[in-house]
This record gives structure tokens, sequence and C-alpha cells, in this order.
């Protein structure tokens, strides 16, 4: 069983992935070509594939044990947060992030189809996405997607089948992954505290996440993690360490795309104001499915969002983030980029542009290109969070994670009782998520036990 697609495209995907790794993969793509669908033939590949080494010349220092990370990080960070908030004020930033994440997930999510992550008709997605608001007369964006535009016709664009986020029927925050991690960040924190690995992640995931509710990377560590704990002990392994690169390496060609980073929200809110700690909760969870870039983007977005509790500054949040991640990843490169093109954009059609031209060589769905354009709408929205939020999902590619990790961190910042009524209120303070216990359940119930875990994370 392949998992999430089948062998030839996942090995397919394996030589972008390696060549982004900064491996020579000349001659792979054809060879594939060859072998067509002999399993035999394209296991051997696949391992000759694997066993490729990084070229001396790749620019990029890209490590994934922590304590390798932490080496690579800046010499020269030094930020002091302010923390002297009331138990009220706190408990309005938790529900401002909750909310802002569900409300920023909700406007992305109907958008989360071909013609606006992919781009259609020689269109990159964001103009596909600017064209259906315009379409529907409801540009600029200040509200949630409509259901119908006339480019539906004129230019056969299609929404994904979410219609329970369109403006015409939003109710509350229906289903998805980006809300069922967040979910499963606060109940390893209650359940655990701190005392917890990698190895935590996956028998959550078993015990809670049913494998039809994963994608990409997620699926590959979930079926390899099933492989290994059905067919050995069901208890951790000493070795686990050794396991886990088998684990979240295994036919994964997408272990550096953007799930782990849509995972870190629980996790950040119940490190609020303490970045370090959020960055290393981040990459407890992020292992057991990512590596090397897949892993930094949890840990920046992480420290960013634990920071935005207590740090109003954007620039001051992104340098935060830059300082839990290698100073040489090609995360920390791109996310310098995107700083530089929000400052100069005029507009967020221009800004957009000149994100999707300076990462369209990434995968729709990959960290990098998604971060970076998370990144500079929080530049161009400037604490603004409709205009934050708007620009993240104007974007195109994993329109409602960006829309939700850009709500988070806005959310958290400014507070609930700051976000918009339009915004805030067609939710009706209720999630749905899929996971027991939390289906349904208030949303402002979710920001008071994150703010019972912070409090008792903040004693330890």
């Amino acid at each position: 069983m392949a998992g999430w697609d089948n062998l030839y495209n996942l090995i397919a995907q394996e030589i972008i992935q390696r060549q982004e790794e900064g491996c020579n993969v000349t001659g792979f793509t054809e060879r594939l070509t060859e072998v067509g669908n002999n399993e035999t033939e394209l296991m051997r590949l696949y391992h000759e594939l694997m066993s490729l080494q990084i070229d001396p010349c790749f620019p990029f220092k890209e490590p994934n044990d922590l304590e390798e990370i932490k080496k690579e990080r800046p010499k020269d960070i030094n930020i002091t947060l302010k923390q002297d908030l009331t138990q009220e004020e706190w408990l309005d930033k938790f529900y401002g992030a909750w909310l802002g994440r569900c409300i920023g997930c909700a406007l992305g999510k109907p958008l989360e189809s071909g013609s606006f992550m992919y781009g259609k008709n020689g269109n990159p997605g964001w103009l596909n996405v600017y064209k259906w608001f315009t379409g529907a007369n409801a540009w600029p964006i200040n509200y949630y997607t409509p259901e119908y535009s006339t480019a539906k016709d004129t230019d056969n664009l299609r929404l994904s089948p979410y219609y329970r986020s369109t403006r015409e029927h939003i109710k509350f925050m229906e289903t998805d992954d980006d809300i069922r991690y967040t979910v499963l960040g606060l109940l390893m924190l209650e359940n655990k505290g701190l005392d917890w690995d990698s190895w935590d992640v996956g028998k959550m995931w078993h015990r809670h996440l049913p494998f039809h509710l994963v994608c990409t990377a997620e699926t590959q560590s979930y079926l390899n993690f099933a492989n290994l704990t059905n067919h050995r002990e069901r208890i951790k392994p000493e070795n686990w360490q050794e396991q886990l690169d088998w684990v979240r390496s295994y036919l994964n060609p997408y272990r550096e795309w953007i799930g782990a980073q849509i995972r870190v929200d629980g996790y950040a809110y119940g490190a609020g104001g303490n970045p370090e700690l959020a960055a290393e909760l981040a990459y407890r969870d992020a292992s057991f499915s990512h590596v090397k870039n897949g892993i930094y983007g949890a840990m920046f977005f992480a420290a960013v969002i634990a920071s935005a509790f207590v740090e109003n500054d954007i620039e001051k949040l992104i340098q935060i983030g830059l300082s839990k991640i290698p100073s040489n990843c090609r995360l920390s490169h791109d996310i310098k980029k995107a700083v530089e093109i929000a400052k100069n954009a005029k507009s967020e059609l221009e800004l957009v542009e000149k994100i999707y031209e300076e990462f369209k060589h990434y995968n729709a769905v990959h960290t990098n290109n998604n971060a970076a354009l998370c990144v500079a709408s929080l530049v161009y929205g400037n604490g603004d969070f409709e205009k934050s939020i708007t620009t993240a999902v104007l974007g195109g590619w994993d329109t409602d994670c960006n829309g939700a990790t850009v709500g988070s961190i806005v959310g958290a910042m400014i507070g609930a009782n700051s976000i918009p009524l339009n915004w805030k209120t067609p939710l009706n303070d209720t999630l749905y998520s899929e996971i027991s216990g939390f289906h349904p359940i208030n949303i402002s119930e979710c920001a008071r036990r994150s703010y019972e875990v912070f409090m008792k994370l903040r004693d330890l």
C-alpha cells in the first residue's frame, strides 16, 4: 500500500524532493518513465534515489536534529518580550487566536481547489482568486468567499465542495485539518504536559485521527508508524530515534510540505509568550512526519504565534521566528525575501503577484512558498486583521492554511474583542473538528482550555 498516491507518482515526486534537497537527479525522470508500473523496478529506482548524496556545492545547511538546528541559528538575536497582561487580557488573546485561526481557515476553505491553488487557464492561482471575488462584486475582500461568481462561467473556475464556509451558508467553523491539529495540540498538552515526544504524536494520531482525515506527509508517516507498531512491540523502542527517520521519510516525498506548519498552533498557545518552548514543542511534533524546512516552518510559526500574545511589532515577531531556525536554510532566505517584497508592495495585488513570481518553483502546498506568503501578508497587513487574512488568502496556493496561520497570529496579537464583528459573528462561537469531544464545541471553550494549559506550563 503506497498511501497518499500510487508508487509511480510517489517516486516522481521524490525526484523533485531530492533535487530540492541538493542532490543531482539527472536522468531519474527518464528512467522512471522507462520503468513504468513495474513495482520491483520502481522500488529499485527509489532506493537508488534515496541513496544519493547532497552535492558538496549545495549552499544551505539544513540539519534535522534539534541540537544541530540550535547550533545553526542566528547569533545576534536579542529580543525582550513584554508579558504584563491581566487574566482578562490573556483570555481575550487566547480567544482571538482561536477565532482568528477559524476565520482565516473558513475564508480560504472554499478556495482550496486546483483553480486557486495551482492555477488554471494559464493564470496563477492568485489571479483566479481575484477573478472570483470581482466576478461576485465582492472586491476588495471584506467578507467570506461568495458561493457564486461570474468567473464560474467566464473562466470555468470551481470552488471546493466546502460550501458551508461560503458567505451564504456559514454558521460555524466546519471541520478542517487546520483546526483538527490545533485541537490535537491542545489535547497533547492537556494530557501530557511537557512529557512527550514524536512517538506520542504517532500514538495520538492513531488514537484520535482516522486515517482518511490525513494527507500527503501525514498520510505517509501515519502509515509507516502503523506498519512499525503493528509488526513489533507497541511500546516505544529504545532505538526510536533511528526508527523515526524511517517513519518520516520512507516513501514520503512530502516531508518538506506544509503539513507540520499547520499543526503547531495548539502548542504555541500553550507556550504563549515563550517562543523557545513553542519552537521546541513544534519540533517534537513536526519531526514525526517532516524534515529540514518542513520542520523549520513549524518552529518558525510556533515561535511567532507564541510571541504574538505579548508583542505587537510584526517585524520583531518575524525576527523572533527566524531566531529559532537555521540562518542558512532555504526557509530563512525565503522569509527574508518575502519581507522585502511586502515592504515595497503598493497594493495587495502587487504583493501576491511578486510573491508568486519569486516562489512559484515550489509545489502549491510546500512549506516555503506558503510561509513566505504568510509572512508577506503579516508585514503588509501590519496588525490589521482583515487586511492580513484577506491578503494571505488572495495569494492562492494553500488558501485555508495560510488564512488560518495569519489569522491565528493577528488574532493572538489584537485579541477577540478587536476582531471585526462581520468576521466573528457568523461562526456563532462553534466549531466541528471530527475529534471526539470537539464536535461540536464552543470556540471560546477551546480558548479557555488553552489558557488553562498555558497557566500550568508557565509554572513548570
